[in-house]
């Protein structure tokens, strides 16, 4: 039944998706969200996958290839990572990625990145990125990211599609509609490096409060509706050699 019913939503929701090739001919920048031991290692914590997940180990996989591709061409590549304070609590989610835990600090395969120049590391307390980037005194570290960089493309992996990654693109399309993202032109999602959990129905009653996450299902809609947003969704991303 739920294969009939992700069946028929591709129908009724086609996604038709592109490729995108890099090059020093267009300053693209690298986002990663949440690519974190809290929502990618195997029982890492209270969001974190339970077993192995084919679609999680894909995207970080995706992940670490372009991280290192950027690295090695010194484009920029800002990162961020889920990092909750104890006492503020992120509703209706349980607590998870607390400060100076490892559940905060990105997946084994992706930790060097702390350590390459061309690297910004933002921890965010909230689900949005872009409002996460938000200091105190009212500047925003994407912006400025995007400004100092002359940025023209983004490029966006990570984990949730339909959650952190879905209210990023959005939060940051309108940031750019708006105008306070120049020179920033295009927001693109890369459809495999992106990734979101499964919670099927039958295990969601028993939890109190819980609401049924089919994965699949639920991965294709948040690439669906970042798409109806303004961003591009590319199912391929190659560069120049």
């Amino acid at each position: 039944m739920a294969s009939q019913t992700f069946d028929l939503l591709k129908t009724e929701l086609p996604l038709e998706q592109n490729s995108l090739v890099l090059s020093d001919d267009v300053v693209t920048g690298l986002v990663l969200v949440d690519v974190v031991n809290g929502f990618c290692t195997v029982g890492a914590g209270n969001l974190a996958p339970r077993e192995p997940d084919m679609q999680i180990a894909g995207m970080v996989e995706e992940s670490v290839k372009l991280a290192k591709v950027f690295c090695e061409k010194k484009w920029p590549v800002l990162a961020f990572l889920d990092t909750h304070h104890p006492d503020k609590p992120e509703h209706p989610y349980p607590p998870h990625c607390l400060i100076g835990t490892e559940e905060s600090n990105l997946v084994p395969d992706l930790q060097w990145l702390e350590k390459e120049q061309n690297v910004t590391i933002r921890r965010k307390e909230c689900i949005d990125g872009f409002i996460g980037s938000i200091e105190e005194d009212g500047s925003n570290v994407l912006i400025d990211w995007v400004g100092t960089n002359k940025i023209k493309v983004i490029l966006v992996l990570g984990i949730c599609t339909d959650i952190c990654v879905f209210d990023f693109v959005a939060s940051t399309l309108s940031a750019r509609n708006r105008g306070f993202l120049s020179p920033l032109e295009d927001v693109v999602v890369y459809s495999r490096g992106c990734a979101t959990y499964a919670l099927p129905l039958h295990v969601a009653r028993n939890i109190k409060e819980a609401i049924a996450h089919p994965q699949d299902l639920m991965h294709h809609v948040g690439l669906y509706m970042a798409k109806g947003r303004g961003a591009k969704v590319v199912h391929e991303v190659s560069w120049v050699h």
